[in-house]
């Protein structure tokens, strides 16, 4: 029987696994994706190093970010189109591009993104942004399998 053949992966993911709505939605996202073509990376875990991506820690906290086969960095809701494309929902993602909905996506997003601490719980004083609030320390993987890519086989 020959070997399965190899999947190559068509997006990977730098998630907050602190952030309580973003360990959800990836947690969608990892039961969504049956083909395996979504790698997801934690970049809350204490080994996560974001130098190899030319980032630094807070431009990655600030923001969703993405990374395409061909090394291509992407951001904020485009790394949401890609990630629901991979995973069957092209058709929905080609409303997204739409002048007038992309636009308003990329307004609430920012927005988003700039209190999500506050919005998940994770800013004790209620006035905190990403650059000024203490980043709570990583909490190990529930399956006990670390989730950082880059220090896995690339494949």
């Amino acid at each position: 029987m020959p070997a399965p053949a190899y999947r190559p992966w068509e997006v990977e993911v730098f998630f907050d696994g602190a952030c309580p709505l973003c360990r959800r939605e990836i947690a969608m996202l990892r039961r969504w994706d049956r083909r395996g073509v979504i790698r997801f990376t934690d970049i809350a875990t204490p080994d996560f190093d974001p130098t190899p991506l030319g980032q630094t820690q807070e431009a990655l906290m600030a923001e969703i970010h993405g990374r395409l086969p061909d090394g291509t960095l992407i951001k904020g809701v485009e790394v949401f189109r890609r990630l629901y494309a991979a995973v069957g929902l092209g058709p929905l993602v080609l409303l997204t591009r739409l002048p007038v909905a992309s636009h308003a996506l990329d307004w609430g997003y920012r927005r988003f993104a700039r209190n999500r601490l506050k919005l998940t719980g994770r800013c004790p004083t209620g006035s905190c942004t990403i650059e000024s609030c203490p980043l709570p320390p990583a909490s190990p993987p529930r399956d006990g399998v670390a989730s950082n890519s880059l220090t896995s086989k690339s494949g």
